[in-house]
């Protein structure tokens, strides 16, 4: 019954072939460029159109439905992010693994990462290779997991990286490349746009995301996309090289891999840089030396990870969001700002110039600590006249460490005449942060000049962390314990906080967590079963001390040792208004669809109905079928719960929906002789199976089950 699938530009090869082994290409297209179909030969394997195998290596010739292409990929062969909604209820492949995986989605733009050597020696960009090269290199795709993981479809399935000692989980990574791959010299605003669409698209997907960026300009994308994501709940990381991945001698591998085990493992709301071991704020980092592995530095703010033989995490110098908001992307920038930097005798004419409309923002980098030299009174009153017209001027220092202070008279006095102090923060994070509070059209000229002062993503530090009393209550207890070495300080840490937050999570006391939270205690610290404050919380059912936790920062994307996040949590207690909380707070479902789909059938058999009421509320589709085709209506039919079934066909379940054996739920119903449930889907103008003229087999090899 299925229409002929769109071929697409493809390279899918015998497992034999091991000295070329590739794999399905799959590129973001931009909007202006375009590409042709590619007819692969029999040798390597290609399909007919209608999907059909032409030499039969593939893996699919014994199923009884045709082979049909990924539903997310376009005739071009790029991948199409606006039907990845499509995987919910479509998936081929095997069950997915027992062991923990966690899925990362890999924006891959282009720069010198991925540049390979042509005949004449020299880099060069290749596009539609950097997928099939990386399938070879048995240090970034364990080839032996991916064949027990997707069996003979393995070469047209997500990339697994290799067991990494001391991670929990197994890291399934998609390469998405864009084409044409941009030069990072080239990149704007309109590039940043089109990196944060594609996140957002694929949000919902994917565990975290990395972004395969050039090191030019890669702090400018860094910090504009920390400022279009707002509240951001998943780890963005951008990352780089000075020398080519495939190189025998490279840096590539390593910021690769970790920001891929970064991503991965671990839930870091933010934008970060990783280059050289260390996790940077991406809009605290700067680029310090082009010819230097060690290329990327933030002085003003430390590390929020170090990769070493064992990675440690910072996660006090996390920034979390701590509004109950759903993740957003904020897309229209503001390109009429720039960078004015004073020099010793800078002409007047210069600076009127800079200053002049269609100019809305200015970043004015001056001396040391914010000084404008005192022996020009017509540098102060061309700002101070820009000012007036509400141009906006942010005051920044020349120097890589430290920040603008009014400590000086003339530092005061750019502040009276309207200049706003940028702090500590970078050229590259000012500049963007200019032109995201600009673009903000319900915001007056007021509220800009706040905002601009105000710390939004973790960019400046404006006054003093207030200093947490961590430390005596963990050196008290430490020396109770006779504890002494870091280690031991550092597990002790570790273990009693969050102890002690999820004990009074349990007794449901705000003012004790509040008061733990002053002592320094991480609200989405986990403990030993992985399982973090709102888990319990959320188990608990106490929508207040719920509440308390994602205002301030607790993470909803966090998933236990059985790989249950907050939601699965209220959703298996039934907690209605915890679960619509947590969806205004951007949760949502993970995991594997078919296993959805058991619990819904589960609940079904059991007749369950505000079990099925969760799952509806958290987005559920009803009509999702488990591992052999069946939905719950299937289930509730063949048990003759009438009530659930119902319940099932008013909230759109599908009544002549068909399993692997071609059975509807009429059949089932018949086959146990549910006389009321017989009469209900009737009335619903339900089929057997055998009455219908062309049956709709399951469409169960449109994308990969994660």
């Amino acid at each position: 019954m299925s229409n002929p699938s769109p071929q697409v530009d493809s390279t899918v090869r015998n497992a034999s072939d091991s000295e070329d082994e590739g794999g399905l290409v799959m590129r973001i297209a931009s909007a202006t460029s375009t590409s042709t179909t590619t007819n692969n030969s029999a040798s390597n394997g290609s399909f007919s159109k209608n999907g059909t195998s032409i030499n039969g290596n593939n893996g699919f010739q014994n199923t009884p439905w045709k082979r049909k292409q990924l539903v997310d990929v376009t005739p071009s062969g790029s991948l199409d992010l606006s039907k990845l909604s499509m995987r919910r209820n479509s998936s081929y492949g095997k069950l997915p693994s027992e062991n923990p995986e966690a899925k990362v989605l890999v924006i891959y733009t282009g720069g010198t990462i991925g540049m390979m050597r042509n005949e004449k020696n020299a880099l060069e960009p290749r596009p539609n290779e950097f997928v099939r090269k990386i399938r070879q290199y048995p240090n970034m795709h364990d080839d032996a997991y991916a064949s027990k993981r997707y069996g003979p479809a393995r070469n047209m399935a997500p990339l697994v990286l290799p067991y990494v000692e001391g991670e929990h989980r197994r890291i399934l990574y998609q390469i998405c490349e864009y084409e044409p791959l941009l030069d990072s010299s080239n990149m704007g605003v309109a590039d940043w746009v089109r990196i944060a669409n594609d996140i957002k698209q694929s949000y919902e997907f994917f565990d975290g995301f990395v972004v395969l960026h050039g090191t030019d300009t890669l702090c400018y994308t860094a910090s504009a996309l920390s400022f279009m994501f707002e509240n951001l709940g998943k780890t963005v990381i951008l990352t780089g090289s000075q020398i080519p991945i495939f190189e025998t001698r490279t840096d590539g591998k390593d910021n690769f891999t970790s920001a891929l085990i970064m991503a991965g493992n671990y839930v870091i709301p933010e934008v970060c840089v990783f280059f050289n071991s260390r996790l940077f704020r991406g809009n605290r980092t700067i680029k310090v030396s082009s010819g230097s592995l060690d290329a990327f530095n933030s002085p003003n703010a430390a590390p929020l990870a170090k990769m070493g033989i064992n990675v440690e995490v910072d996660y006090r110098l996390i920034f979390r969001p701590c509004t109950v908001e759903k993740f957003n992307v904020h897309v229209h920038m503001d390109e009429n700002v720039g960078l004015l930097r004073v020099f010793p005798s800078i002409s007047m004419t210069t600076v009127k110039a800079f200053l002049q409309p269609p100019m809305r923002g200015v970043v004015l980098q001056t001396y040391g600590a914010g000084n404008l030299p005192t022996n020009r009174p017509d540098l102060l009153e061309a700002l101070r006249d820009a000012a007036n017209r509400e141009v906006l001027i942010v005051n920044c220092t020349q120097c890589t460490e430290g920040a603008v202070s009014d400590l000086y008279e003339t530092g005061r006095q750019l502040q009276d005449i309207g200049v706003i102090p940028g702090f500590d923060m970078t050229p590259e994070a000012a500049l963007v942060k200019l032109s995201y509070v600009i673009s903000k059209a319900d915001w007056n000229y007021e509220t800009k000049k706040l905002m601009l002062k105000n710390n939004l993503r973790g960019e400046l530090t404006h006054e003093k962390t207030p200093e947490m009393q961590e430390y005596d209550l963990i050196d008290a207890v430490a020396r109770t314990l006779q504890l002494n070495s870091d280690k031991e300080l550092i597990q002790l840490k570790s273990s009693l906080f969050p102890a002690m937050v999820n004990s009074a999570v349990l007794a449901g006391d705000v003012p004790k967590i509040n008061n733990i939270k002053g002592y320094g205690a991480n609200l989405s610290a986990e403990n030993y079963d992985r399982r973090t404050a709102l888990h319990v919380a959320c188990c608990e059912g106490n929508l207040e001390v719920v509440q308390y936790l994602l205002q301030n920062g607790a993470a909803v994307h966090i998933r236990d040792r059985y790989d249950r996040t907050p939601l699965m949590d209220a959703i298996l207690n039934d907690h209605y208004e915890i679960i619509r909380l947590l969806l205004k707070c951007g949760a949502h479902l993970t995991g594997s669809i078919r296993a959805i789909g058991e619990s819904l059938c589960s609940a079904a058999a059991r007749n369950l109905l505000h079990r099925l009421e969760s799952y509806r509320i958290a987005g559920a589709d009803l009509s999702q079928a488990d591992p052999s085709g069946r939905t719950a209506l299937h289930v509730a039919a063949m048990y003759g719960n009438l009530d659930v079934t119902q319940y099932l066909v008013k909230y759109y379940a599908e009544v002549n929906a068909v399993d692997y054996l071609g059975l509807t739920p009429l059949d089932y119903a018949v086959k146990v002789n549910a006389q009321p449930v017989i009469a209900f889907l009737l009335e619903k103008n339900a089929k057997r199976g055998a009455d219908m003229e062309e049956i709709p087999l399951p469409d169960f090899q449109e994308s990969f089950e994660y």
